[in-house]
């Protein structure tokens, strides 16, 4: 998974080829809605945006632990699920 991300973040200035709104919860989804939660659209904005190499991950469950927003404050996420399964439709998958 970190390698297709590395592998994207190669190139300047990515655009996704096309977007679709997820249909059921996964862990995918889960981190996809602790990015768009803070104002990006996924990892590879985020790391384009915040120039960073490294995102902080809960290492028992795999979901996004901590966010800089665009105005520099920080979201911080708990180790359980927080997309509900009301929110999941409104969760964007975007494709590379």
């Amino acid at each position: 998974k970190i390698s297709e991300v590395s592998a994207v973040l190669a190139k300047d200035d990515i655009k996704p080829k096309s977007i679709c709104h997820a249909k059921k919860w996964s862990d995918e989804v889960e981190n996809l809605y602790r990015f768009q939660q803070a104002g990006y659209r996924d990892e590879v904005e985020y790391k384009q945006v915040k120039q960073v190499d490294m995102v902080e991950y809960w290492p028992e469950t795999g979901f996004v632990k901590k966010l800089q927003r665009k105005d520099n404050t920080f979201y911080y996420y708990n180790k359980q699920r927080e997309c509900e399964d009301k929110e999941v439709h409104k969760v964007k998958v975007y494709v590379y």
